[in-house]
């Protein structure tokens, strides 16, 4: 397999872009080899501009859930195109986008289209300390919120001291209010809410952790935040840019049986087209400006194309008889080929359409037990996949999709590579 014009294109690139990509995870250090650099997708499948072909499960990090380049999505952007690609005005399309996405997650009584998942979070977290009057929050390490400074936090030494900037260029006081707990521990959390009592304006968590891998909550976990939230009067706020469509038509919100007060989503929501909503209860989005206090805007936000592509896919994922059934079996069908070959040597976590192999014999509840994974055998075992034409996220703490466009040949080859690497190690 060759990768010429895409070391070529590397090289180039990094003359003018920082690292040669323009986000992070995109440069492949993390599994030691130079980026492949993508040409074009179908279905299940990407192409390099090698010419080499991948069975994708990458789907951009999650929304092409229905595959890449659907033809329905395709048709409506080239539709909504054709009347142009931009009015920095109401369009018709906006209201219908935000009441589909009420009629599937009823806890979002108001929602306000923006461009990213982290704009809305950024977004969500100012009303929460508009709506409460407070300013610190609680996010849980291991989980990403976006690129925001106030959540580019650790917990420095342990989960209860100060909490410092996790980048360079922000600064301590931008980072000052973000308080961090351990994603499934309880008593983190109540001891956070101890110290800081009535200072707490909400708690933001991923309800499945999808950015140290995927980390599902443990049973009465996200339950336990909606109890101390309204206990403490504080707002639960779900970050649902991965799991939002991705579990069920309803979110994690729905697949668990717990409903937040605020909700932030991204990727499916635009099928495929930059995007980001957040919202929830009326009273507490009434906050956001022209209504209320909260100041808030965007020119692109809401654009056409965008509304066009994300009502066409969520239309499919309501229409389509049995969807989320037939994911969930694809991907299960995975999980335990990943197990036949590699036995008590991994940990498989599995939800819906999700999945991540941990490197690592002990289970994956936290950060700490993600961490435990070695990572230089997830690159060893990445570049293996790579050379048998299947595309993983370069890095041991991103998740695997499974889209509709996964057929069950497209599963038994990539179960077959799993076994072939299984039985030389």
């Amino acid at each position: 397999m060759q990768f010429q014009k895409s070391e070529q294109l590397f090289e180039l690139s990094k003359k003018r872009i920082p690292g040669g990509v323009n986000s992070p995870v995109r440069a492949y250090s993390a599994v030691s080899r130079p980026p492949v650099f993508i040409q074009r997708a179908k279905g299940a499948f990407v192409f390099d501009v090698d010419g080499n072909s991948y069975i994708d499960y990458v789907s951009s990090f999650g929304p092409c859930i229905l595959g890449h380049a659907h033809p329905r999505i395709v048709e409506a952007v080239k539709l909504a195109s054709e009347d142009g690609l931009t009015f920095g005005a109401p369009t018709e399309r906006e209201w219908e986008l935000a009441e589909t996405i009420f009629l599937c997650m009823p806890s979002m009584e108001l929602s306000r289209m923006v461009n990213s998942g982290t704009e809305a979070v950024m977004s969500a977290i100012r009303v929460a300390r508009g709506f409460t009057g407070r300013d610190k929050i609680i996010k849980f390490r291991g989980c990403y919120h976006g690129h925001a400074d106030g959540l580019l936090v650790k917990a420095g030494s342990g989960a209860l001291t100060h909490s410092m900037p996790d980048s360079g260029g922000v600064p301590f006081d931008s980072a000052k209010h973000t308080l961090v707990a351990e994603y499934n521990d309880n008593d983190s959390v109540e001891s956070l809410f101890a110290a800081n009592r009535g200072e707490i304006a909400a708690v933001i968590v991923e309800p499945v952790a999808a950015n140290m891998g995927v980390v599902l909550p443990k049973t009465g976990f996200l339950s336990f935040l909606r109890e101390i939230t309204e206990k403490e009067g504080a707002l639960l706020i779900f970050d649902e840019v991965i799991t939002g469509f991705r579990l069920g038509i309803g979110g994690a919100q729905q697949y668990f049986g717990v409903t937040p007060d605020l909700t932030t989503l991204g990727k499916i929501v635009g099928g495929g087209m930059p995007v980001g909503v957040y919202g929830g209860r009326k009273e507490i989005m009434e906050t956001v400006a022209p209504t209320g206090p909260v100041y808030q805007a965007g020119t692109l936000s809401g654009n056409p194309i965008a509304t066009a592509a994300g009502l066409a896919a969520l239309k499919l994922l309501r229409d389509t008889a049995g969807f989320y059934d037939s994911l969930e079996q694809k991907t299960k069908t995975l999980a335990e080929a990943v197990l036949d070959a590699f036995g008590e040597r991994v940990c498989v976590n599995q939800i819906g359409s999700l999945m991540s192999i941990f490197f690592t014999e002990q289970s994956v509840f936290d950060f700490q037990s993600a961490a435990s994974s070695d990572t230089d055998a997830y690159a060893a075992f990445f570049r293996h996949m790579l050379e048998s034409n299947v595309y993983l996220a370069p890095s041991q703490f991103e998740a695997m999709f499974v889209s509709a466009a996964h057929g069950s040949a497209e599963i038994e080859r990539t179960c077959e590579a799993v076994r072939a690497y299984g039985k030389k190690r």
